[in-house]
């Protein structure tokens, strides 16, 4: 543990150093501050009410759309597993989805819906298709054999689904997570940046680039990252832990029927 904590100590102060030399170079504050600068600037933030509801607000608003959407996308991945025909029917929304770029589906719901609610489907339409394909894919990949079996051994169906098909669908569904939740935070992001409701992050670092504050633009972006990858990690070991604590409560038998 320790060693692992000294290295990425390290590798976090190459990159630091990286980036001092980078703004030496550069010589000017208004193009690249130094990490000090950032550093000193995202304190002062952090000491004001309005950092906090400026943080919660977006926080709120994205997390929302990702739980949706990970609902929505679980549920659709069930469904189009067991149903060829759900499946051929949804194939082009969900590529519809994927291949259409974030900013065209920003602009098109600003059209429809409120600035504040958009960042919320955003978050959304970015975590559901990944999440339904992954989902959809772990089923199909669920071995065909331990059905088998289940079915000669007369499993109930909620044994099937507790000590098969969970099991099967956790390590699709974990790396779901993983690449979509950062991914859906910053199309969250950019699209407050584009639209820019009232208590935002997006509004913040919209701001900052217009009045050429570029500390703050930095500090707030320093921000972005860091619950980019809080998010990730907490949502991630959540849902690790729980699966762990469901696969040790069904160890206790089989049920049959």
């Amino acid at each position: 543990m320790i060693k692992k904590i000294l290295k990425y100590t390290v590798i976090a102060l190459v990159w630091l150093g990286i980036w001092q030399l980078a703004a030496m170079i550069i010589g000017s504050e208004l193009l690249f501050p130094t990490p000090l600068a950032v550093a000193k600037r995202l304190f002062e933030l952090m000491l004001t009410a309005d950092f906090y509801k400026t943080v919660g607000t977006s926080l709120l608003r994205i997390l929302i759309g990702m739980i949706i959407g990970t609902a929505i996308g679980a549920m659709g991945g069930i469904l189009t597993a067991f149903s060829r025909t759900a499946r051929d029917f949804f194939a082009p929304l969900l590529a519809v989805v994927k291949s259409t770029p974030v900013a065209s589906f920003i602009i098109l719901m600003v059209l429809w819906i409120s600035r504040g609610t958009t960042p919320l489907i955003i978050s959304l339409m970015m975590v559901t298709p990944i999440v339904w394909t992954n989902v959809e894919t772990g089923i199909l990949n669920t071995d065909r054999a331990l059905l088998e079996m289940a079915k000669c051994y007369k499993m109930s169906r909620s044994a099937r689904i507790k000590q098969i098909y969970l099991p099967g669908i956790s390590p699709y569904f974990l790396a779901a997570l993983k690449s979509s939740l950062g991914m859906a935070w910053k199309a969250g992001i950019a699209a407050e940046v584009l639209l820019q409701p009232m208590i935002s992050i997006g509004k913040m670092i919209s701001d900052s680039k217009i009045l050429l504050e570029t500390t703050d633009l930095f500090a707030w972006t320093v921000v972005v990252v860091i619950l980019s990858v809080v998010i990730e990690k907490i949502m991630v070991l959540v849902l690790k832990k729980a699966l762990k604590n469901r696969a040790a409560s069904d160890k206790g038998g089989v049920t049959v029927g």
